[in-house]
């Protein structure tokens, strides 16, 4: 069978531990088989990182930029013990912050949906959608231990030499601690129009969750710029599809989605995003089926990779020679999601159409019974699940199928 040409590149960002092993089996075994793709390679890996001063996860960033897509495999954010571990000549920032803070836009984090898994949250019948504006708050927060008692200030001078502002923060007693933080205007605009253009693409309403009644300025400029552009933008594209925007309290938002269905997009902050996601995980079933798209305000540029982590303990057992059970499905959509994109940009129905069926093989093999140990887990105690290597392997059999089929 022929090959499906990719008519422009995609940027390949490798990762590290089990989830390397993973990528690389999906990448040679479910996609160059069936696509004629140019992939445009950066290692991610933290000893390559290392090596470059992080210079290559810069260097990754543009290159998306440049073509368009990137997908990403899962990367280790190293700590105190992870420097030592590897002998790093620095502790290294998150390579998904870096990534995010070129890129911009939004990472949307979205559930696989498959019909014969018990979910822990039994009402979710459809995607959850949250929209994580990545950039600022807690994440480019500046931090301060106060050593004692004093005064702590915010202080603003304007370039353009008007007056400067400074309000008193706190009047310390003892010791404590504190944290500045910051957004953009324009962040939160471009924050507001990816998610609005991805409530169109999937014809889902759209919530904004903020605590703007606590911060009444910081959180309340959230709130007045996504009205704003919404207005302006998007309002009547929203009525003609019979679509609704709406803003609610954070805290009565995270309430509301335990009684709802599913089937609208969940704009968060930074943190709540964060947060609200790794929930949705866990009540989807398993963090295993979460994908994970980080798309700009444009919507021309997406990033795609899984949403957990990289699986040290299974790659600990891996190293030691024994089998693993890896669910490798968020890693698979981390392809299709980011192939489909491709697709769409360059108008080759056919690597859409491959991307999709890569997605359905993944739900119709859960769905008949074979499964990784965390879905197997969720069914019952008794429940047969393959490792790594076989439910791989029925993944390759049940593609090869679905194209032959074709």
């Amino acid at each position: 069978m022929a090959k499906i040409k990719v008519a422009q590149p995609v940027v390949e960002l490798d990762g590290d531990e089990m989830t390397r092993i993973i990528w690389s089996s999906i990448r040679d075994t479910l996609v160059l088989p069936h696509l004629d793709v140019d992939l445009k390679y950066f290692d991610l890996g933290i000893e390559h990182r290392d090596a470059t001063g992080d210079q290559v996860t810069v260097d990754a960033a543009h290159a998306i930029q440049r073509y368009g897509v990137g997908v990403k495999c899962a990367t280790v954010t190293p700590d105190e013990a992870r420097v030592e571990e590897f002998g790093l000549k620095a502790m290294y920032r998150s390579p998904d912050a870096t990534l995010r803070n070129i890129l911009g836009g939004v990472v949307f984090r979205e559930p696989v949906v498959v019909a014969n898994l018990p979910r822990p949250v039994p009402g979710w019948t459809e995607p959850v959608v949250v929209g994580r504006h990545a950039f600022g708050d807690q994440y480019a927060a500046t931090e301060l231990r106060i050593p004692g008692p004093g005064t702590l200030t915010l202080a603003y001078t304007p370039r353009d030499g008007g007056d400067p502002v400074e309000l008193e923060v706190h009047d310390f007693t003892g010791p404590g601690v504190a944290l500045a933080m910051y957004n953009h205007d324009a962040s939160v605009r471009d924050f507001a129009r990816a998610v609005f253009r991805y409530g169109l693409a999937r014809s889902y309403p759209v919530y904004l969750s903020t605590k703007n009644t606590v911060l009444k300025k910081y959180d309340g400029r959230f709130k007045e710029l996504f009205q704003e552009v919404f207005d302006a933008e998007f309002k009547a594209g929203f009525d003609a599809r019979g679509l609704t925007y709406e803003h609610r309290l954070t805290d009565d938002m995270a309430a509301a989605a335990l009684k709802r269905p599913g089937g609208y997009v969940w704009a968060c902050k930074n943190y709540d995003g964060d947060v609200q996601s790794a929930v949705l995980a866990q009540g989807f079933g398993s963090p295993g089926l979460m994908t994970s798209v980080l798309m700009s305000a444009d919507g021309r540029t997406v990033q795609t990779e899984a949403a957990h982590g990289t699986v040290t303990r299974h790659y600990r057992r891996h190293q030691q020679g024994k089998s693993t059970s890896t669910n490798p499905i968020a890693s698979v959509f981390a392809w299709t999601r980011g192939l489909a994109h491709r697709g769409e940009l360059d108008g080759t129905p056919d690597v859409i159409r491959f991307a999709r069926t890569l997605e359905r093989v993944c739900v119709e093999t859960v769905e008949g019974g074979r499964m990784t140990k965390d879905l197997a887990l969720l069914v019952s105690a008794n429940q047969p699940y393959l490792t790594t290597q076989e439910f791989l392997d029925a993944l390759d059999i049940g593609l090869q199928k679905a194209m032959a089929d074709a």
